[in-house]
């Protein structure tokens, strides 16, 4: 991995925090690799609820550290430590992306994709391609978000995970709303929803720590009905945004709650709209989410109706506050 970008960050403070049971192949093992490689996963948790800006200067501690350990391991472990460094620069891509700051996402998703190739490890390459395909369909590049998707599943070959293959058709679908392809997106919703059936039971398949399950169906087709508002609309149930928002994680639930609004405001009710997207807007401000406020931003943007409503102004309100 670069060292420049390894070492674009504060101090470390690699304190294990919430360890999941589940955070990769190495449970069990007390080597370094494997102890870094908890330590990502106990900040990819308290993500949820904690402002970026907060957690950024401690990942990119962390990551110092792991570019430390990985100088000084013997040849039989640059591989391991490789995938450390591959899953946390790929989380400094994810804070950084909620921070709105694109540049350094990109930056950060090639360091997590060129450091999995180093690993030698393909799953994991398939994993942080899929990661920079879902950065490009939502930041704006569809295309090149299929690009990557194809390219993800090139490297899994013909031994592909059911999860692998529900979360990139979840990321396809995504883009080819964003190109307002309504024909390409419906079938890979439903090459999602089916193969989701056909996963087995039990903690999810490494690099991932999060099942994928109903709730992220929900979302993705609610993503995906608000990308394709201004053409013909997917159809998205009450139960679907019930389950959707039921997520637990402050952040997501916000992002969601936008997307419902504006897939919301094909009905004609500007101000029901709207006070769900407020609601929204609220929470990215107090958790200081660049991710959520530019969501807000993209929702006003399909409201073309020329007269504005209280509603609609006081949203506008809440926006401008956003550069103060």
């Amino acid at each position: 991995m670069e060292r420049r970008e390894f070492l674009a960050g504060g101090l470390a403070a690699a304190i294990p925090l919430a360890i999941p049971s589940s955070a990769g192949p190495a449970d069990g093992d007390s080597s370094p690799a494997a102890s870094l490689r908890l330590v990502t996963s106990s900040y990819r948790r308290l993500d949820a609820t904690t402002v970026s800006n907060n957690l950024a200067d401690t990942v990119h501690g962390h990551l110092r550290l792991i570019q430390s350990v990985a100088q000084t391991s013997t040849e039989a472990d640059r591989a391991h430590m490789a995938s450390v460094g591959s899953e946390a620069a790929s989380f400094a891509a994810w804070i950084a992306w909620d921070m709105a700051d694109y540049g350094s996402a990109r930056r950060w998703y090639g360091s997590s994709v060129k450091a999995a190739h180093a690993s030698n490890d393909k799953l994991l390459a398939a994993y942080q391609t899929g990661s920079l395909a879902s950065f490009e369909a939502d930041t704006g590049a569809p295309h090149e978000a299929l690009r990557l998707i194809s390219e993800a599943r090139h490297y899994l070959g013909n031994d592909v995970p059911v999860l692998a293959t529900v979360w990139l058709s979840s990321i396809e679908a995504i883009a080819h709303a964003s190109r307002g392809d309504r024909s390409a997106c419906e079938r890979a919703l439903r090459t999602c929803e089916s193969h989701a059936n056909k996963m087995p039971a039990g903690p999810v398949i490494w690099p991932w720590i999060f099942a994928f399950d109903e709730r992220k169906i929900a979302c993705c087709r609610i993503t995906c009905a608000a990308r394709l508002a201004s053409t013909l609309p997917i159809r998205v149930s009450e139960k679907n945004i019930a389950v959707a928002l039921s997520n637990g994680n402050d952040k997501q639930r916000a992002l969601l709650t936008i997307d419902a609004a504006t897939s919301h405001l094909r009905s004609g009710d500007a101000d029901a709209a709207f006070t769900l997207a407020s609601r929204a807007l609220g929470e990215g401000i107090r958790l200081r989410s660049g991710k959520i406020v530019e969501r807000a931003r993209r929702h006003r943007s399909t409201y073309t109706d020329s007269g504005r409503t209280a509603m609609v102004r006081e949203f506008d309100a809440q926006l401008r506050a956003t550069y103060l």
